[in-house]
């Protein structure tokens, strides 16, 4: 019977191929009480494990093939780094010595635990990370078992008779290590129950530019090993089952795809710029400083947003030292070859146990408590920290500091004191910095975009995030799925405020630009446009999509459109005026 599952587009493509059922990863452990005074014996089997999946991903980090993706190295560094944590076995350690669980019982009430600490976090990209914590948590689990089916073992493969048919990996969660074996299978695509746009194994789908669906609720359940499948990694569906029209219409729709990814392929050496000659600058929104690899690659003319918390993420006993920071914002730095680098200092919330022995206070899941700047002002030592190592890097190239969240005026006050503070710091120790380093301000709150002037007379340059933008102007947790269909980009409230918002900054000369999820989405290039937005920055991925939009436009017949749209507020009036100002 033919049905279709729905989720999250995370890498655009059609593939089609057989279901490659992996079986969830065994955390349904058993559990009993070890014999007293064995609990020492049971304690280092824990240490045992953890110590056998070092190794292995260590093995895994010198086996990588030179065509890997970069970003594999780093989420196997970030794998590493996670089970080095003491912490993580402190707890489950204690657990066996004074309450003698069994130690796969011990690490899984820990781990569980820790989940629930994430569940509660508001920001998404941080709450993918808990993903990360498990899947090294599910490894040593194995490694307790001894049980290999976790992996992508051959014995998870279609059989002989099925050889040259192209297969989908179906699991409740991938691994990005796991991933590897992607290079010595058929693989097209991956359907699983679990992650997000932001999960580590979502980011390792784009840089390998496989179709992806993730976050499709039970399909590992519902889809039998060996199912035939159409994974529309564009609109998020999975087809199980398909008829051969279904299948016939696909293939069609999956050449004539290929067909433009190679056409799109040649955008990248042509110029960014409309019909009527304006030109546009697309910049990249980069997790990892792998990323800017590939930004470069596809044309990027500069890194528009640096997400610094990855740096921050998973840790329980230390956060990173100024070197260690300065060593990651420089690698950024070099691997784009002098072009701008916009790095947004950390941009947490109370909830979120970043740990390293800061007693942050909490305020709880609320996307309106203590989060971004308004969290780094209340640890000036961590932020003084942050502030140097991008300051050092700036010596390497053009580093800015982009400060997220921006309110108050004496949110900037207090900033720009401790940035002066940073760079007194920093000479008394004799290290070399750009003392003329470009400070920039992410305009994601109502309240930003009201007072703009006072944000255009302080900094150097304005980045519109749309995703909080949205949120805070419609008053909608984009984390609560009960009010998530009224999250509307294109509301005429938010359209008002983003037109308004560029018009001012080109008016004034300050450079603006859009690093939220609108400026990537092809659909809405031709409105910014309109809008008079010359500064996109997208994930890497999204570059060559928005250009040929770009390069299909003209800024002047479009601008004469605009004021049609912002004065639509009825929705059937206002679908009229996009499709005059799109056609």
């Amino acid at each position: 019977m033919t049905f279709a599952l729905h989720g999250i587009a995370v890498s655009k493509g059609i593939a089609i191929g057989k279901a490659v059922l992996i079986s969830r990863a065994a955390l349904e452990v058993s559990h009993y009480l070890v014999e007293a005074g064995k609990e020492e014996d049971e304690a280092q089997k824990l240490l045992d494990a953890f110590e056998q999946v070092r190794q292995e991903l260590e093995q895994l980090r010198q086996g990588l093939p030179k065509d890997a993706p970069q970003e594999m190295a780093a989420f196997l560094d970030v794998h590493g780094m996670i089970l080095a944590d003491p912490a993580l076995a402190e707890k489950p350690i204690k657990l066996i010595r004074t309450q003698r669980l069994n130690a796969a019982w011990a690490l899984t009430t820990e781990l569980n635990d820790l989940l629930e600490q994430f569940a509660d976090i508001e920001d998404a990209y941080l709450k993918e990370r808990a993903n990360d914590i498990r899947q090294v948590a599910e490894r040593v689990i194995k490694a307790l078992n001894a049980q290999k089916k976790d992996s992508l073992n051959d014995d998870d493969f279609l059989p002989a008779s099925d050889i040259g048919v192209e297969s989908i990996i179906v699991a409740h969660d991938i691994a990005p290590h796991d991933m590897l074996r992607f290079k010595d299978h058929a693989f097209t695509g991956f359907v699983t129950d679990l992650g997000g746009k932001t999960s580590h194994t979502a980011i390792v789908a784009r840089s390998m530019e496989i179709p992806a669906v993730v976050g499709v609720r039970h399909a590992s359940e519902m889809i039998r090993h060996g199912d035939w499948l159409i994974l529309d990694g564009e609109h998020g569906v999975v087809v199980v089952a398909p008829d051969e029209q279904l299948l016939a219409e696909y293939r069609k729709l999956q050449a004539q795809a290929l067909k433009e990814a190679r056409k799109l392929r040649q955008l990248k050496h042509s110029k960014t710029e409309t019909t009527d000659r304006v030109e546009i600058e697309l910049f990249a929104n980069i997790e990892l400083p792998e990323d800017a690899i590939q930004a470069v690659k596809l044309g990027a003319v500069g890194v528009g947003l640096f997400r610094s918390e990855f740096l921050f993420m998973d840790r329980k006993q230390a956060l990173p030292d100024e070197e260690q920071q300065y060593q990651e914002y420089r690698r950024v730095v070099d691997l784009m070859h002098g072009l701008p680098v916009n790095i947004r200092t950390i941009d947490v919330g109370a909830d979120k146990a970043l740990g390293g022995g800061s007693d942050v206070s909490q305020t709880g899941a609320s996307p309106l408590g203590l989060r971004a700047i308004r969290w780094s002002l209340t640890e000036p030592e961590i932020f003084l920290t942050q502030l140097r190592a991008i300051l050092r890097a700036s010596a390497h190239g053009q580093a800015r500091i982009m400060i997220p969240m921006l309110a108050h005026a004496k949110e900037i006050d207090e900033t720009f004191r401790l940035i002066e503070k940073a760079k007194q710091q920093l000479h008394q120790r004799g290290k070399a910095f750009n003392p003329n380093i470009q400070v920039g301000a992410m305009i994601e709150i109502p309240a930003a975009a009201l007072m703009l002037p006072l944000f255009i007379n302080r900094f150097d340059f304005l980045s519109i995030g749309t995703n909080d933008l949205i949120q805070y102007t419609l008053a909608i947790d984009r984390a609560d799925h009960a009010v998530a269909h009224l999250y509307d980009p294109l509301h005429p409230a938010i359209l008002n405020l983003l037109s308004s918002i560029i018009d001012q900054a080109k008016r004034a000369d300050v450079p603006v630009a859009i690093c939220g999820e609108m400026a990537g989405d092809p659909a809405l290039t031709k409105l910014l446009l309109a809008f008079g937005l010359t500064d996109f920055s997208m994930h890497f991925s999204q570059l060559l999509l928005v250009k040929r939009e770009i390069l299909k436009a003209n800024v002047g017949l479009l601008k004469t459109r605009a004021p049609r749209v912002l004065r639509a507020y009825e929705p059937e009036e206002q679908a009229k005026a996009l499709e005059y100002l799109l056609s």
